[in-house]
């Protein structure tokens, strides 16, 4: 199998309707598909109604040969030394590397609920230290001081130190100023649901992104669009719950979708917003034939996307991810 041009990640299933040991399994699978696929990893979650992420983490990686977890990481539940740990743990008893998603947290109540205070900018100020940090206590060969706004460290060291091979990519999440602002500082590939293609304008305005959304692509654009409208059927009660539970969301990306997906309603097209907009996914689709999502997947990667992360809804089977795969690989510039 070819190797692909851009990074290409799933992510962890929804969490809701399954029992513990039925969500183990459908984790398990999910992981599994995904590295049969080709594609490099897997993106786990972190707030008050996930599982774990490093917990997640373990599982996949036990199950699975090559698969790159990204580990969601947010300040308010672990400080940089513990993630630094982590990292260095998973390297020596797995020998296996783990990316870091690091997050600022969206949800007012889980917010407060850990005590925190800070306002949104703050908490992106914060974020942008947290990783600083960690990259001098995994980079160090010495015992690092460091004395900031929000962490302090006094001679805190790695042992044993991590293997150079074994060192985390860095993403983070977010669509505001603030959050570019803290990308530009680390200079790390940014994760946001993106918006309609027409939205954008300028030079490479995605440049060192990374963007997410669910794929369902088909021979055909009927097969396609049959296996979506079954999926995703038209839910005026699930459009109440989306407008109530979007009050309460703190998140830009979150706000902006949210209108998009108001003005959109219904309207089918390759670029879909009607999951989002009735709370039974939390991103955009594309939908179509595997040549039309590949073409409106050229268009964003002309745009100055990196890497791609694929929502996985409850519903999500292996053949989706195979046919994503042909689409990413109908998109110019495969690696041999």
């Amino acid at each position: 199998m070819n190797e692909l041009a851009h990074d290409i990640y799933s992510s962890c299933p929804p969490l809701r309707d399954h029992s513990p040991s039925s969500y183990r399994k459908r984790l398990i699978d999910v992981a599994r598909w995904t590295e049969e696929a080709g594609f490099k990893g897997i993106l786990t979650h972190t707030d008050n109604a996930s599982l774990d992420p490093w917990a997640t983490a373990q599982l996949i990686i036990e199950h699975t040969e090559t698969l790159v977890p990204i580990v969601a990481v947010n300040p308010i539940y672990m400080h940089p030394l513990s993630t630094a740990r982590m990292i260095n743990t998973f390297a020596y008893l797995h020998g296996r590397r783990v990316d870091l998603n690091l997050v600022s947290g969206g949800f007012a109540r889980h917010l407060r609920a850990a005590g925190c205070s800070l306002d949104h900018d703050q908490r992106y100020d914060r974020l942008a230290e947290y990783g600083e940090v960690l990259r001098l206590l995994l980079a160090a060969e010495k015992p690092v001081s460091h004395a900031g706004r929000y962490y302090e460290l006094k001679s805190a060291a790695l042992s044993p130190q991590i293997p150079p091979d074994m060192m985390p990519g860095f993403f983070m999440s977010g669509a505001s100023d603030a959050a570019r602002n803290a990308q530009e500082k680390l200079g790390v590939t940014r994760l946001a649901y993106p918006r309609e293609i027409g939205t954008y304008q300028g030079p490479s305005p995605l440049r060192r992104g990374g963007v997410g959304w669910g794929v369902i692509a088909r021979e055909t654009a009927d097969e396609a669009w049959a296996v979506a409208r079954r999926r995703f059927p038209i839910d005026k009660r699930g459009e109440k719950i989306h407008d109530f539970a979007s009050a309460g969301v703190q998140s830009r990306w979150h706000q902006h979708l949210s209108e998009d997906a108001v003005a959109a309603g219904a309207q089918e097209s390759v670029y879909w917003l009607y999951p989002f907009r009735s709370y039974q996914a939390f991103s955009p689709y594309l939908v179509g034939s595997h040549a039309e999502v590949a073409g409106l997947l050229s268009r964003y990667f002309a745009l100055g996307v990196s890497a791609v992360v694929l929502d996985v809804d409850g519903t999500l089977e292996e053949a989706d991810l195979h046919h994503a795969r042909i689409a990413f690989d109908l998109v110019g510039g495969k690696k041999s």
